[in-house]
């Protein structure tokens, strides 16, 4: 499990941070495709990176946004959030079976996965797991739908009911900026916008 990235998350909402000046999304020509059965082992995919930007969450009932760092080694992570709503600083950790949350109005928090613990601090559910491979242009799951550009790199994800659109720099391999869309019955949505500014 990528703790790391599903602790960011969690803190993330949590907070009710997040950028929502979302930039509207410029589809250049695109092919679908899907990923093959046989290629599809994430956890055999490197995930190992720092990142640094903004985080914004845009749900009906909050929104906000934060700054925030962001280093992976594989199942191992830690996040610093800072400009979140009201909660100061906050500091996230994750090894297998443990994630932890502080911050100063919040206290340590402990889970045993990020989703958990995103469920405890805001019980709201996010893909956590998953963004640790979307912000390196990665399927999460066999069952992705995928476009791709004329540079075969993925702008869009289709998967476990969450849209996420990629945008690149020039002729970066990586994404710049994410934005993840969750549609609800009502006929609103959860929106979550990362915008990467360093690697």
């Amino acid at each position: 499990m990528h703790l790391f990235t599903k602790i960011g998350l969690g803190v993330l909402t949590s907070s009710s941070l997040i950028l929502t000046g979302c930039q509207q999304y410029r589809k250049p020509q695109q092919m679908v495709t899907t990923v093959p059965e046989q290629s599809a082992a994430q956890p055999s995919q490197e995930t190992n990176f720092a990142l640094q930007g903004k985080l914004g969450v845009r749900t009906p009932k909050q929104s906000g946004s934060a700054f925030f760092t962001w280093e992976q080694q594989q199942d191992n992570f830690d996040i610093e959030l800072s400009g979140a709503l009201g909660i100061g600083k906050t500091h996230i950790q994750g090894t297998p079976g443990q994630v932890t949350l502080n911050s100063a109005k919040t206290g340590l928090i402990h889970a045993e996965t990020p989703e958990e613990l995103l469920e405890k601090a805001t019980g709201w559910q996010a893909p956590i797991t998953d963004l640790v491979h979307w912000v390196l242009a990665q399927p999460a799951t066999t069952q992705a739908q995928i476009e791709k550009d004329q540079e075969q790199r993925p702008t869009q994800f289709i998967e476990d009911g969450w849209t996420v659109n990629l945008s690149y720099n020039d002729a970066a391999r990586l994404p710049n900026k994410l934005i993840l869309k969750q549609q609800l019955d009502d006929g609103q949505e959860n929106r979550i916008t990362m915008v990467i500014q360093d690697r």
